[in-house]
């Protein structure tokens, strides 16, 4: 993984296993990779990886079972979903809509993207 500079590598982690939720590679009450196991396959330092896992278990999207190691909580997926949305419609709109009103793209023409890209995603899938 290609981590950037713009946040905490723990927050990228965290938030890629997020993705894998939100994906299917994991089910609610589904084990996932070990703390050593995580930070391997992303070569990141085990500290790094035990932080994402705080994190997550804080936010109830993951849980500890002694002995056994971390699974989804079930409705984790429900739950990244509304917060991501969330973050979606404070942080990311208000500037794609400033972005818009400054280059002169319309909703439509939006739409119209929005569109091919779904045909074509359709299209390839087959």
């Amino acid at each position: 993984m290609i981590f950037s500079n713009d946040k905490p590598i723990y927050i990228q982690m965290a938030d890629r296993l997020c993705d894998e939720i939100l994906s299917g590679v994991y089910q609610d009450d589904d084990r996932i990779p070990s703390v050593r196991e995580y930070a391997v396959l992303l070569e990141v330092n085990t500290n790094t990886a035990v932080k994402a896992y705080e994190q997550l278990a804080r936010e109830e999207v993951i849980y500890n079972k002694r002995g056994l190691g971390y699974f989804v909580t079930p409705g984790a997926k429900k739950q990244i979903l509304k917060v991501r949305k969330q973050e979606f419609m404070k942080e990311k709109l208000p500037e794609l809509f400033r972005q818009m009103q400054l280059l002169g793209i319309t909703l439509e023409d939006v739409k119209d993207v929005y569109d091919a890209t779904l045909k074509d995603e359709l299209t390839s899938n087959k």
